[in-house]
């Protein structure tokens, strides 16, 4: 008879072997702020500071190698010169759409938490509903809309989501730029692009932008105490909205266009977030 598989690994354990193998490698024991970065965003983690640890993902327990292109697969132990705090970017992140669970979609986030984070930046490229946000337009995330049909949480695991998006967080972002917008982020399971019909059902919501990351995640934050900031860039106008087809590459081509400015603009936000913002209200 063929042995049995071993049974899963609980998540929580998971995380906090990997919390531990981020602590050895780095020598960074805890760390204060978690920042996810998306499709466009990886250029702010070089303006942050003195890159204390960089490695490859998949060194670490319970990563995933990247599956889009467009996102670095490593992970990154950064000093920020300003306030001394610690950030541990995630550059690799998993999707719903890939079919491996939501718990490795979360793992990033619930290692942070075991890391000591208290505050999540999370970034992404979406679709964007309203009109007037043209492609390479950063928008703060005020709330959110999980149509993923999925979530983190197991059991009575009862979590207030009023403000899932710190407010305090989203001020300090407009104190960098007065002009940044604000939506209401819809996620939805992907792989495929919503249908104008869909996008016109986000509308009747109360959605602004729509993509494929980004609720799960803010959730699991939330669960773990952590504050969050969200910070999308829009990278195209959902379908219907504009007449053109939708596609990777061009979620790609907005994202480089804007990435110096956003870029700039992200790690201007966190280098603002003092260390005392890492803890969760």
């Amino acid at each position: 008879m063929n042995a049995a598989p071993p049974p899963p690994t609980d998540p929580a354990q998971l995380a906090a072997e990997a919390a531990a193998a981020i602590a050895q490698a780095s020598g960074v024991a805890p760390h204060d702020i978690a920042l996810v970065l998306g499709s466009g965003w990886s250029g702010a983690a070089d303006l942050l500071g003195e890159t204390v640890w960089e490695a490859p993902a998949t060194d670490v327990p319970g990563f995933r190698p990247p599956a889009v292109e467009g996102h670095v697969g490593r992970l990154r132990s950064i000093r920020v010169a300003d306030t001394g705090a610690h950030v541990l970017v995630l550059g690799a992140r998993t999707h719903l759409y890939e079919g491996a669970g939501v718990d490795p979609v979360v793992h990033g986030v619930r290692t942070a938490a075991a890391t000591g984070c208290g505050t999540l930046v999370v970034t992404n490229g979406c679709g964007g509903i309203d009109e007037s946000w043209a492609p390479g337009t950063p928008v703060l995330i005020s709330d959110q809309i999980n149509f993923t049909g999925a979530t983190p949480l197991v059991g009575a695991t009862f979590v207030d989501l009023t403000d899932v998006y710190t407010p305090r967080l989203r001020e300090i972002a407009r104190q960098v730029d007065p002009t940044l917008d604000e939506g209401v982020y819809m996620q939805f399971h992907g792989p495929t692009y919503e249908t104008p019909a869909e996008v016109r059902m986000a509308r009747t919501m109360g959605a602004t932008l729509v993509g494929m990351s980004t609720a799960l995640e803010a959730i699991a934050a939330r669960a773990a105490g952590l504050d969050v900031l969200g910070i999308s860039l829009v990278t195209n106008l959902a379908a219907g909205i504009s007449a053109s087809p939708l596609s990777h590459a061009e979620v790609l081509e907005a994202g480089q266009a804007a990435a110096p400015r956003i870029a700039g603009l992200l790690a201007d936000i966190v280098r603002r977030i003092p260390v005392a913002e890492g803890s969760a209200a």
